[in-house]
């Protein structure tokens, strides 16, 4: 039986209490340390997991230099996952960096080659690939009977509201949308040229089309913005083959069309196997603690990595080919500005 994994944690705001510690919980691990810069933070989340005082930092560099600690969670902004996580490499600690792991793909790079160069595992949190309805359609399209992807469609949108105050929408741009450069090319493949277009209804309601073709041939359309209500879904995309598409709604929902035949004036009709649509949706009333967002696989994944396990997980090599894509589409949105 394997000891649990001591983690040190730094960055301890609403989204990591929210989102990642408690998923981080549920796992074999122990928070053996946690740091943040707010002491309110630090006294809030220490009192949740029970971590004494003593091992409430407000120092990251304090929880880099401790000796009981076996890897690091990191959950600040772009810029101190950069400096933070080469620090945290140089000591040889396996990291989990939520996302974006840096600011620019450079600097993503910059982590991928120091990590490997030490032979350190990195995660990326880019949880999308493993929420349970991705991870369905994504094994329907890799599946032999699906055959090549001929066409990507999504939405992925937010309110205006989330990002008040940032109206050169950087928070909206490493936030937001750097999730589906990552999750487009993981279903659809390697990406060969990106563009985009822009409309601005106003300041902070930004919309962009952002369009992909792939090394296959395929081709993409993603729609993102920030001029949507957060009370509705704001997510779903779909992938066609040749006569097969499978779609995503709402993280919760999946739809495997096919070929089936006509139905109407046959005495035979039926739900054939092979043919039919099948559809997936998870029971929500059921008595466990099922995290269909895709936080508590992913974080499992990094759990066995930093175990020294071969796993494969989005790693910070993965965080600069999807920061280097929304770099380009950045660009093409603000080009397409000015024309």
């Amino acid at each position: 039986m394997t000891s649990p994994l001591r983690l040190g944690w730094i960055g301890c705001g609403t989204h990591a209490n929210e989102m990642l510690l408690p998923q981080v919980a549920r796992h074999d691990v122990v928070l053996q340390a946690i740091c943040d810069i707010s002491p309110e933070n630090l006294a809030a989340t220490g009192r949740r997991y029970g971590i004494a005082p003593a091992n409430q930092l407000g120092d990251w560099r304090a929880l880099l230099a401790r000796t009981d600690i076996d890897a690091v969670g990191l959950a600040m902004g772009p810029q101190q996952h950069h400096e933070v996580g080469l620090a945290a490499i140089a000591r040889g600690l396996p990291l989990f960096i939520e996302k974006p792991p840096a600011a620019t793909s450079r600097q993503a790079q910059e982590l991928a080659d120091a990590a490997k160069a030490r032979g350190v595992p990195i995660v990326v949190g880019f949880m999308k690939r493993y929420s349970t309805a991705n991870r369905i359609a994504a094994n329907v399209i890799r599946a032999p009977e699906f055959g090549e992807t001929a066409s990507f469609l999504g939405q992925y949108m937010t309110a205006p509201t989330y990002f008040a105050g940032d109206v050169d929408y950087t928070g909206f741009y490493l936030h937001h949308c750097v999730h589906y450069f990552d999750l487009v090319p993981h279903l659809m493949g390697e990406v060969a040229s990106v563009g985009a277009r822009r409309h601005e209804l106003e300041p902070g309601k930004l919309l962009l089309h952002v369009d992909f073709r792939f090394r296959n041939g395929g081709i993409g359309t993603l729609v993102m913005g920030t001029h949507q209500s957060r009370g509705t879904p704001m997510e779903w995309w779909q992938v066609m083959g040749d006569h097969r598409r499978v779609e995503v709604r709402n993280l919760h929902e999946v739809r495997y069309f096919r070929s089936p035949p006509f139905k109407v004036s046959r005495d035979d009709a039926t739900l054939a196997d092979g043919q039919d649509t099948l559809v997936w949706e998870p029971n929500l009333t059921v008595a466990a603690n099922e995290d269909h967002k895709g936080y508590h696989a992913i974080l499992g994944g990094f759990v066995r990595a930093a175990r020294g396990e071969a796993v494969d997980l989005p790693d910070a090599a993965a965080g600069a080919r999807a920061l280097a894509l929304l770099e380009q589409a950045i660009a093409a949105a603000d080009a397409d500005r000015g024309q």
